[in-house]
């Protein structure tokens, strides 16, 4: 399961202990990290930070899969996603479009890969 970062937490995988450790913004969030930000900085190779929501480009996820897509559906999604308020208008109109349960595989099974390819980038052993 691929773990996204949150506005103010960042998630990082304890190598050591096989869990994840959650580091919020002090500032942000009045959590107190108790030293936790020292010991990700002194133990680089312990903590693993997950990706962000940035790194995973759900706009782009989007045109993948209006590639998938072919004729009219692609054109009226492929505007859909113009502008301000592409994502809501994308998935209204997926939903219109009576395509909303290809649209949820497509999303899952590019989150597998993306989760599958960054174990592998990190020498890290998966289990489906």
């Amino acid at each position: 399961m691929i773990i996204l970062e949150f506005d103010y937490v960042k998630i990082f995988d304890n190598r050591r202990q096989g869990d994840s450790v959650f580091l919020a913004d002090e500032l942000a969030t009045g959590l107190d990290n108790e030293g936790l930000e020292d010991e990700i900085d002194e133990n680089p190779g312990r903590y693993l930070r997950l990706p962000t929501k940035f790194e995973i480009h759900e706009y782009h996820i989007m045109e993948e899969f209006i590639q998938t897509l072919k004729g009219e559906r692609a054109d009226r999604l492929e505007y859909a996603i113009q502008g301000r308020g592409a994502f809501r208008r994308f998935k209204d109109m997926v939903g219109r479009m009576g395509i909303s349960q290809q649209w949820y595989d497509f999303q899952a099974e590019y989150y597998r890969n993306l989760a599958i390819e960054w174990c592998r980038d990190h020498g890290l052993e998966y289990t489906e």
